[in-house]
This record gives C-alpha cells, sequence and structure tokens, in this order.
C-alpha cells in the first residue's frame, strides 16, 4: 500500500533515502527505482541534479 506523503525514509535507504522514499509513496519497488535511475545515468540529463535535489526537499520520516 502506498503512503500519502513523499519522505525518506530510515530503514530503506542506500544512499539517501530517496529512491527507498519514492518505492514507498508510489508501491514500487525501490530497488526497481534504484536500477532505473542507474540506467537513466547513462542517458544525457540532470538525473544527478534531480536527486541532489529531491534529497534536499524530502523530509526524513518521523519514527515514532
Amino acid at each position: 500500500m502506498a503512503t500519502t506523503t513523499l519522505s525518506r525514509p530510515s530503514n530503506n535507504k542506500w544512499i539517501a533515502g530517496v529512491c527507498g522514499g519514492l518505492g514507498e509513496r508510489f508501491g514500487i519497488n525501490a530497488n526497481l527505482i534504484r536500477l532505473a535511475f542507474v540506467l537513466s545515468c547513462l542517458l544525457p540529463g540532470p538525473q544527478v541534479v534531480v536527486y541532489l535535489v529531491l534529497w534536499i526537499i524530502m523530509p526524513k520520516k518521523s519514527s515514532y
């Protein structure tokens, strides 16, 4: 089940949790998003910049 907010999880992250957060938000396996990101880096474009921006603007998921 997809969550309603976009946030970076504390348990499903490799670098910053961006792909894990996107996976939780849209109900997709985070590893598929990671694979798509790595493959997209082979193409020209601002992928790394978009990742960094998401890292900055996505809040950490509060754990309580």
